[in-house]
């Protein structure tokens, strides 16, 4: 871990505790889950600001979680403690940490895979493996199904308020489990590629983790044609030329479109339509997107 950052941000203090929980979750609105975190992080401490990232990860999708959490996080103060729970191995052996990142924040987590993104983008300084003995709300010992409720919010209220310390909260640990990550990048003169991160939730746009900076540096113009070749696990799903285009309208309703999002990464869309239902394409390991110079 990078021990300079690491004294700075826990042994100087240089970061501020917020008393502020975000949580992040696949358990949907539905039901009393998201209000017993809630719950638990309010008796902690009744003085703690509590907001919610989402809830609506789709089940079990540790991707999806990694990357709504590096899409946010870093919009919040130093010093805020979020609570990302999408666990689809909760009881078992993996597991639970704390992780402190470069931007200051602190993350209560399974180690899955959630804190992939992060790590790549972000910069994690040091991890604690979660002591779960000591850190669980009181008479949920018997419980082995919740630790969204049980561990993870009741330790991030704890840390939140000043409860417990970090470096209190159990051992080092020296690595994490990630996801594999494509990143984007020119492979040739002619030819991106790079991976299909997440989609824009309610309109089914694609996007990439290319940077828009290649429209610039490969001298591309608006209104070009690119060749667009999308793969899953080598099998191509989609692969068809698109215009590169500045907004929507440029095209015809219905009709797809290179266009740069609010990332500033090249996205794929259908002008008043969703591509992903359309053409049945996914996100996360395996989804490879390339596109070339007509």
């Amino acid at each position: 871990m990078d021990r300079s950052s690491r004294n700075a941000l826990v042994e100087g203090k240089e970061w501020q505790r917020r008393q502020t929980v975000v949580f992040l979750s696949d358990f949907g609105l539905a039901d009393g889950a998201v209000s017993a975190m809630h719950g638990v992080a309010n008796k902690v401490s009744s003085s703690l600001l509590l907001d919610d990232l989402t809830h609506e990860i789709p089940q079990f999708n540790i991707w999806e979680a990694s990357y709504r959490l590096m899409q946010a996080m870093t919009y919040w103060a130093a010093g805020t403690v979020f609570v990302c729970v999408v666990d689809p191995g909760v009881g078992s052996d993996r597991k639970s940490i704390v992780a402190l990142t470069k931007s200051g924040h602190l993350v209560v987590t399974p180690d899955n895979g959630t804190l992939t993104h992060i790590a790549e983008h972000v910069g994690i300084v040091e991890i604690r493996e979660i002591s779960e003995v000591a850190n669980r709300l009181e008479g949920s010992q018997k419980s082995y199904t919740f630790f969204g409720r049980d561990v993870y919010a009741f330790t991030g209220a704890r840390l939140s308020c000043g409860a417990v310390e970090f470096e209190d909260i159990g051992p080092l640990q020296e690595s994490l489990v990630k996801l594999k990550l494509q990143k984007g990048r020119k492979a040739d003169d002619t030819t991106l590629i790079g991976a299909i991160d997440i989609l824009d939730a309610r309109y089914g746009s694609l996007w990439t983790n290319i940077s828009g900076d290649f429209i610039e540096e490969m001298h591309l113009a608006y209104g070009q044609l690119l060749q667009v070749t999308i793969t899953k696990d080598g099998r191509i799903v989609y692969g068809y030329p698109l215009r590169l285009c500045k907004s929507f309208t440029e095209v015809k309703q219905g009709e797809p479109l290179i266009y740069v999002n609010s990332l500033l990464n090249l996205g794929i869309a259908l002008n008043k339509g969703n591509f992903s239902t359309t053409y049945g394409i996914g996100t996360g390991e395996g989804w490879i997107i390339s596109l070339s110079v007509v």
